[in-house]
């Protein structure tokens, strides 16, 4: 990814990404085979406007970047930018929880992994984890739950049927990974003993 692309993605323009894994966007059900493993969806670089008084990625691009993430798995199940246009309908979160774990800095490459823990006929349930690509430790994760929504009357919506079927795709290929062990967190002050 050029430096161009990655400051377009900060702005927004989610077109320039390219997608990392193989499979076809959107998928193709009954012919795209889902790996049984995290997607491997999404790589960004740190810019130098991202970089808080600490000397480190500030907290709210971690956000953005897992907001981009997002995108490409939506873009993947078709419910991206183009749906929204298509169909007005899209997919607001509801729910999300991001654990900071090891510091990154300016200029660092990142790589995103995404897994599917859930769905039903309106809400997804997904996961992603935030690696270092040079050194290979997680630096953060970000377990999201989102809604489908019908824009027009701003109200939760079931999933269309081809759509849903790409979302069983991916549940299929991740039903038996292990949930990671940030799912479900909560948040607190453990005491200590």
């Amino acid at each position: 990814m050029t430096q161009n692309d990655t400051e377009s993605l900060a702005q927004g323009n989610h077109a320039a990404t390219p997608a990392v894994h193989d499979l076809h966007i959107p998928l193709r059900p009954g012919l795209d085979v889902v790996p049984p493993a995290p997607l491997d969806i999404h790589r960004a670089t740190v810019l130098p406007e991202w970089i808080d008084y600490n000397g480190h990625l500030n907290m709210a691009y971690y956000v953005l970047m897992f907001d981009n993430a997002t995108d490409r798995f939506f873009d993947l199940i078709d419910l991206g930018v183009d749906y929204v246009e298509r169909r007005r309908h899209s997919a607001f979160v509801l729910e999300t929880h991001v654990t900071y774990q090891q510091e990154v800095g300016l200029g660092d490459h990142l790589r995103f992994t995404m897994q599917l823990i859930n769905a039903d006929e309106k809400r997804l349930h997904y996961y992603f984890e935030m690696y270092h690509e040079e050194q290979g430790f997680r630096a953060a994760t970000s377990e999201q739950i989102a809604m489908h929504i019908d824009l027009g009357a701003r109200r939760a919506a079931p999933f269309p049927d081809l759509m849903r079927q790409r979302i069983d795709a991916v549940m299929l290929a991740h039903a038996d990974l292990p949930q990671p062990d940030e799912v479900g967190r909560s948040i607190g002050i453990r005491a200590r003993r």
